[in-house]
């Protein structure tokens, strides 16, 4: 039954395309700390000069340097409006002013309007905490800040804004800035307005000298911090040497050095996953702004920057709108916030399969499922919190309406309540704790070996041109090495469920069982279960390839799904095996649902729900902790096979059959020794 449910879930991310989980709906949680529209600010105490007046001559080296570094940018492509890929560009500011849209709001309360349609000039001021607040509801944005964005930009160009500016306490070193707008930002942490920005840093004393020399090194901001880059590392990309190609990740805008799928667990990366991978549209029309560096000079040019309100609606958070450019600590400190807030990497969810679903894998929908949570919980708290008080008690229901004792694992055939069977599979796996895990240790293997045939694909084998030519990343690769992966995942649940069937029939004839023994009785039964497998997968695919027909591989496989069984405990061949779980499950498909369905799900979440804590709370190498959920699944699937072995006795004897054993009636509590 695991194989078929299994086989099931596999060949569903096959049949069906998987949406990235890069711009996720909300913040995972209230305590967690997430992607800020806020740059962190240091404490600074340093006690330190202003620094002079630029002169003309410096502001028209600043201009050259501007040019000369101008950023490349590319976005993930959206083929269809409101579709997936990127649906925002970095704008001209201008025209959210003088917008009738635009609503400017005092800070006294969430509904403070001061007035309709703001300019520049009124904003120049300061307004501290007040807000610009655009059309659209900020924690439902529907399409509706796509829509906006696309209107009011209609015959201006996608714009950044360069700045080169000095640090009064790090002399010597010059810094050219690049900032970008987004009306939205569709990251875990929606909010109205996005500010980015890369920094380059150059060693030298002033904008003239320069001009003659390399850039040091660029960081790209992500969230709370930034990543760095030495000026001719590998992956930092430059066209015609001097500008940095700059992959902003789709939704939340960090920027990225190179197109990945980006996991952040952290304040610093951010909670979620940045996704950057391609096909790419690059702004070739992107116009590069030159902000003089001077406060009164920008101010002059650029009056929205005096602004020290809010560019976003009000909300609670991490989803009120951000502060702009000049509230930043890198406005007027940037070689301190280098020091204070760059990384030298960001982590990429690893290309490839392990032993079942991964930590990093299942990390963006975790996320993303607690994001929604949080979401409905801040709009609509009393529902929330009814629905989960109604989930608490359903789950209490269903556990005493079910008999836990007594637990006896043997004899295996004989009728037990859901209950019963989970305890019995429980007891059995204790008792013979070597051979079960034993059993589950096939998964090691089987994986490395599916690991090593993966490298050698992607790495030496024909998908290398694919590799080079669009990333690790692009939708071709992915779908072979997945589908590639998936099919030897399979395998190893076959054997696993296999294996654990025949050692429980032989536990329960008093037979000496090893784990060698299992996999021989395995081998000795390899075709049968190998066209079992076959059927099983192939039918659930094609089941799945239409909407209106993908219930039905629901049913297919739990009718059908204890074949295995059959062929391991009764010695069926192909055919006998499925028409034996067809009758098993007759007259008790919703019995066999739900049981099924509760081991399954729970054995299925317990590897990547201990890698997904593991990735909030500590440091480990991608790769070792998505080995330490493969070592899970070591044991816990063996345990899943225990239960729906029992499971299947159980359906078999409630359908009347002769050939699983005598049929016993349900012991009553008590009438058999407890352990």
């Amino acid at each position: 039954m695991v194989a078929a449910l299994v086989a099931l879930l596999a060949v569903a991310a096959t049949a069906v395309p998987a949406q990235q989980a890069s711009a996720l709906d909300a913040a995972p949680a209230a305590t967690a700390v997430v992607a800020s529209p806020e740059l962190p600010t240091p404490p600074d105490d340093e006690d330190v000069a202003p620094l002079p007046p630029s002169t003309p001559e410096q502001e028209d080296a600043s201009t050259e340097l501007i040019e000369r570094y101008a950023p490349v940018v590319r976005i993930r492509e959206q083929l269809e409006a409101c579709g997936d890929g990127e649906p925002y560009l970095p704008v001209d500011v201008d025209v959210i002013f003088d917008n009738d849209g635009v609503a400017l709001r005092g800070p006294w309360t969430s509904n403070d309007l001061v007035g309709i349609a703001p300019s520049e000039d009124r904003i120049e001021s300061g307004l501290l905490e007040y807000h610009l607040d655009f059309p659209g509801d900020a924690l439902d944005p529907g399409c509706g800040y796509e829509q906006w964005g696309r209107q009011i930009s209609e015959g201006t160009a996608p714009t950044v804004y360069g700045r080169v500016v000095a640090d009064p306490a790090r002399p010597g070193h010059v810094a050219v800035q690049y900032w970008f707008f987004y009306v939205y930002n569709d990251f875990n942490n929606l909010h109205e307005g996005d500010w980015e920005m890369i920094q380059l840093i150059i060693d030298a004393p002033d904008a003239m000298a320069a001009l003659d020399v390399e850039p040091a090194s660029v960081g790209y901001s992500q969230h709370s911090s930034a990543e760095r880059a030495r000026w001719g590392d590998e992956k930092l990309e430059l066209v015609d040497g001097t500008h940095p190609v700059v992959y902003p990740a789709e939704g939340s805008h960090a920027n990225f050095f190179t197109d990945a799928l980006y996991l952040g667990a952290s304040s610093a990366a951010g909670v979620g996953c940045d996704d950057t991978t391609g096909p790419h549209t690059e702004l070739a029309n992107l116009q590069t702004e030159a902000v003089p560096t001077d406060t009164d000079d920008y101010l002059a040019g650029y009056p929205w920057l005096g602004f020290e309100g809010r560019w976003g609606e009000r909300q609670e958070a991490f989803y009120n709108g951000p502060t702009g450019p000049n509230m930043k600590y890198q406005w007027t400190a940037p070689i301190r916030w280098s020091e204070n807030s760059w990384r030298d990497s960001s982590a990429t969810v690893p290309l490839g399969s392990s032993l079942g679903p991964s930590a990093t894998g299942a990390f963006c929908g975790v996320v993303e499922g607690g994001s929604n949570l949080l979401l409905q919980l801040i709009r609509n708290p009393a529902a929330v919190l009814l629905v989960l008080a109604g989930l608490v008690v359903a789950l209490f229901v269903v556990a005493t309406r079910t008999t836990w004792t007594p637990g006896d694992p043997v004899p295996v055939a004989q009728r037990r309540s859901w209950g019963r069977i989970i305890v019995a599979a429980r007891r059995m796996y204790t008792r013979h704790p070597l051979l079960f895990t034993g059993i589950g240790l096939v998964y090691v293997p089987v994986m490395l070996a599916a690991a090593g045939l993966q490298w050698v694909l992607v790495e030496a084998g024909e998908l290398t041109s694919l590799v080079d030519t669009d990333g690790d990343q692009n939708a071709a690769t992915v779908f072979i090495v997945v589908l590639m992966g998936g099919a030897i995942s399979l395998l190893a649940y076959f054997c696993v469920v296999a294996a654990t069937a025949h050692a429980l029939r032989a536990l329960d004839d008093g037979e000496r069982v090893t784990v060698l023994s299992a996999y021989r009785a395995v081998r000795a039964k390899l075709r049968p279960l190998a066209l079992v497998a076959v059927r099983l997968v192939v039918v659930c695919w094609a089941l799945l390839l239409f909407v209106f027909t993908a219930p039905l591989a629901l049913i297919y496989a739990v009718r059908n799904g204890f074949a295995v069984q059959a062929v391991m405990i009764e010695d069926k061949s192909t055919g006998e095996a499925f028409r034996r779980s067809r009758e098993a499950v007759r007259g008790q498909w919703w019995r066999a649902t739900a049981v099924a369905a509760l081991v399954v799900g729970l054995g299925a979440i317990t590897g990547p729900l201990v890698g997904v804590i593991l990735l909030l709370v500590s440091d480990g190498s991608f790769n070792v902790i998505n080995l330490i959920t493969a070592l899970v699944y070591v044991v816990t699937i063996p345990f899943v096979a225990l239960v729906l072995g029992y499971l299947y006795f159980d359906l078999s004897l409630r359908a009347g059959s002769p050939d699983v054993g005598e049929d016993r009636p349900e012991v009553v509590a008590g009438a058999l020794p407890r352990e």
